[in-house]
């Protein structure tokens, strides 16, 4: 008996394949097998994953020179760095996956591989452009409102923040802080890689980068401390840190992706 396709059948309704492909499940093991990943991958493409390091960190130094002139910016402008983090490390997703083809990694052409997708990178780059500028005015909203009698002296700016007299400035500032993080997180688990591979739109890659953390929500949420912690020791090492921790983490992201998003659906 021949096979019939059921979207010519009169009166059946056609039927299209989901936009949105199948999640994996993985396990508490998976965030440092990503770390590995994207250790070899540095390894394998030095000198582009080092440029991109070295991007970092000089993004990093230009945020400490502000701090000298503007302090009450510079956690703004922190966070602003780490929330765009996504989108800039779309050069090392292209590298990462021109490695896994066998194909040799091309620095000049990860520096223009957002044009594959355009409307879509645009349309996030927007997005997380938005959600830094809210930060940041929320950020100096909250020192505001616990410094009404004028911001503290860069001398005694640490010592006054970190007190216990301002514990609720403290509480405060991260938790609002941590929302945002928490937003661009869920949104940019993978979709940034999925749309430079798949040429996804931004809605359904956000969206399917919503559906992989909370279906593997203990192994992102490890995946989450890791990069902060590494992030954090970049920071600790005047940035310096930062030239082998950004290439690190954004490999180790695109092999996030290949590991959580199923085959695009058919």
């Amino acid at each position: 008996m021949a096979d019939v396709d059921l979207k010519s059948v009169p009166g059946e309704p056609l039927r299209r394949p989901s936009p949105f492909p199948a999640i994996r499940q993985v396990g508490l093991g998976a965030p440092w097998r990503w770390l590995g990943a994207g250790v070899r991958d540095l390894r394998r493409a030095p000198r582009a994953g080092l440029f991109y390091g070295s991007a970092f960190a000089l993004m990093g130094w230009l945020i400490w020179l502000v701090f000298k002139h503007a302090y009450q910016y510079t956690s703004a402008l922190t966070a602003g760095f780490l929330l765009m983090g996504p989108f800039i490390c779309t050069g090392l997703y292209d590298i990462s996956r021109r490695l896994e083809r066998g194909e040799p990694a091309s620095l000049a052409q990860s520096l223009v591989a957002w044009r594959a997708n355009l409307g879509a990178f645009s349309l996030f780059s927007l997005l997380l452009t938005i959600i830094t500028l809210v930060w940041a005015r929320a950020s100096l909203v909250t020192f505001a409102l616990f410094f009404s009698s004028g911001m503290p002296t860069l001398d005694n700016f640490l010592a006054r923040v970190v007190s216990a007299e301002h514990w609720d400035f403290i509480a405060t500032y991260f938790a609002v802080g941590g929302l945002f993080a928490a937003i661009v997180f869920a949104i940019s688990v993978v979709s940034v890689p999925m749309m430079l591979d798949r040429g996804t739109d931004t809605v359904v890659a956000a969206l399917t980068s919503v559906r992989a953390l909370f279906e593997n929500f203990a192994p992102l949420l490890l995946w989450a401390v890791l990069i902060v912690v590494i992030i954090g020791a970049g920071f600790a090492t005047l940035f310096v840190g930062l030239i082998v921790a950004a290439p690190v983490l954004g490999h180790a992201t695109w092999h996030a992706y290949r590991e959580l998003v199923g085959p695009q659906p058919t």
